[in-house]
This record gives structure tokens, C-alpha cells and sequence, in this order.
């Protein structure tokens, strides 16, 4: 049976110069594309972006129920207001039930509203909200976009890639198919912070990156196998990664486009390099695999 994955942003359709799902369209048709060993669809994908109805609760995320979905891929691409009261508790819901969650973010605040995520969002760093607990981080990495503060780790230009530094032990996740280990992420100018919190045994990270301004490391995924709540009861496996830039369009493809926002010029490395886009594509089929799991 495929794998029924929810590709999810905090944004409204509305806001078509941002990053909307349709910027996600090469991730969509990838996973869409997967096979399994008998040559069926591996994933049967729903891209969305956030339709509130007129109380302001998305109907799919306020109900959202393993019945209808085994993952969550959620892109909180919002600087407040992105997920309502009954968004979290759907989402937490499904969590509870063992449904498999993917958050990620960006920059500086985006995405805080996943801070009313019970176990999901207390893996992300923000500016103004569930500070990183290293004080010595809680200062501008990218030093070049004046309008962006921190976590914005610098880890090269849109359309270039970054080389990953795996942590071991090896996480599945980074093995390729013939189980070498993948080495490539695409980067961005400015990605967030993510890390693991206390008391969370069953998380580890995956992969750090190394910014090119400051040269220090940083977290870029970190993976927790079904971890516990508070009563003891297993969760559903998370993976939070430090940007959606390493699946949007524009960093996997730069002639795909970006927003009108986007001042940083970008770099062709990705297209230069065909497998950084392999090893990415190779991560994403791995995530999809390990969040049903």
C-alpha cells in the first residue's frame, strides 16, 4: 500500500508571491515518481497550502487523522498565525497516533508557530521564542542580508550545494542506495537552528553544516525514532530540518524561480553538479521510507 504523505505549507494560496506549495513542485512530482520493489506508486502525495475556513481552522490540519494520512511534511513558512489552536491539536493528534512528521522552517522566526507543537516544534530555534540554549549562537551568522537576524546560518548561495558533515553513527537517512553515504544538501544564505531538546534520548542529529561566513558547524537535521510524551506513550517518528530550502524548487533548480523578496543572486553549482541533486532526491525518498516506519 503507497504511503500517504501531506505536503503541507503555513501559507495561504492567496500569497502566490511567497513560497506557496506550487514551489514545491519538484519535490511532488520526485515523490510522486518513486516505485516500490513490485514497481507500484511508493507515495500517493497531497500538496496543499492552508485554506482557513471562516473561524480560521484549515479543515484537513484541524482534523487530521492517521485514516487518511501516514506523514506530514510541514513547511512553516509563516512569522506568526500560520496554525490555529485546533491546526496544533490536529496535528498533535495524528502525532499521537504515530503518524511520521517532517518540520521545517527558515530564518529568524518563520515558522513560530510550531512552538504550539507539543514534541514536534520544540526541536526548532527562533529569535524571539525558544532561544537556542548555546547563548554564544544567538548572533548573525549571515551577515550579508541586513533584513534577516539570527539563526541564519550562511551555507552558500540558492542553487549552489553545501558539503554535509554525517554524524555517527550513520543514520539511515543519509545512506544512498548502495550504502555509501550522501554528501550533498542544497544551500541557502540563511538557514535556522535546530537541535535536540533535554531529555530527548530518542533523537539524534543527522547532519551538520559548516557556514561559510563564520566557518562554525550547525545542526541541519536531527531525527527522533518515535520519541515519548509525557505519559510515557510512543509518538510517531520525527525529522526537523533547519530549512525548506533544502526541497523548494528554486534551490534543487534556480531557472524554477523564487519570490519577488529574494535579493541574494544564486549560483548554478547545483546544476553543475548532478549529484547534489541525486543525493538529495536520495534523502528524501530515505525520509518518506523512515517517517512510515
Amino acid at each position: 500500500m503507497a504511503i500517504r504523505v501531506l505536503l503541507q505549507t503555513t501559507l495561504l494560496p492567496t500569497d502566490t508571491d511567497d513560497w506557496v506549495i506550487s514551489t514545491f513542485s519538484l519535490l511532488t512530482d520526485y515523490l510522486t515518481s518513486l516505485t516500490d520493489d513490485q514497481g507500484q506508486p511508493l507515495c500517493e502525495v497531497t500538496a496543499r497550502d492552508r485554506h482557513p475556513d471562516a473561524n480560521g481552522n484549515d479543515p484537513v490540519l484541524s482534523t487530521l487523522d492517521r485514516k487518511d494520512f501516514d506523514e506530514l511534511w510541514l513547511f512553516a513558512l509563516d512569522v506568526g498565525g500560520g496554525l490555529s489552536a485546533k491546526d496544533c491539536s490536529g496535528i498533535v493528534h495524528f502525532h499521537q497516533q504515530g503518524g511520521g512528521i517532517l518540520s521545517t522552517r527558515d530564518h529568524e522566526d518563520m515558522g513560530i508557530s510550531m512552538c504550539a507543537l507539543n514534541q514536534i516544534g520544540c526541536f526548532h530555534y527562533f529569535n524571539s521564542r525558544q532561544l537556542d540554549p548555546d547563548e554564544s549562537r544567538r548572533c548573525r551568522d549571515d551577515a550579508d542580508t541586513a533584513t534577516i537576524s539570527w539563526p541564519n546560518y550562511h551555507s552558500g548561495s540558492n542553487g549552489d550545494y553545501q558539503l554535509i558533515t554525517p554524524v555517527q553513527p550513520i543514520h539511515p537517512l543519509l545512506r544512498r542506495d548502495d550504502g555509501s553515504v550522501i554528501q550533498h544538501f542544497p544551500a541557502h544564505p540563511h538557514e535556522g537552528g535546530v537541535g535536540i531538546p533535554g531529555g530527548m534520548e530518542q533523537a539524534q542529529t543527522v547532519a551538520m553544516g559548516t557556514s561559510k561566513t563564520t566557518q562554525r558547524m550547525f545542526n541541519l537535521a536531527i531525527a527522533a525514532d518515535h520519541p515519548l510524551d509525557a505519559n510515557g506513550q510512543s509518538l510517531g517518528r520525527i525529522v526537523a530540518q533547519s530549512t525548506f530550502h533544502h526541497f523548494v524548487d528554486y534551490n534543487w533548480d534556480i531557472s524554477k524561480g523564487c519570490p519577488s523578496f529574494v535579493e541574494e543572486p544564486p549560483s548554478t553549482g547545483m546544476a553543475e553538479n548532478p549529484q547534489a541533486l541525486a543525493d538529495i532526491q536520495a534523502y528524501v525518498k530515505n525520509l518518506v521510507i523512515w517517517l512510515a516506519h
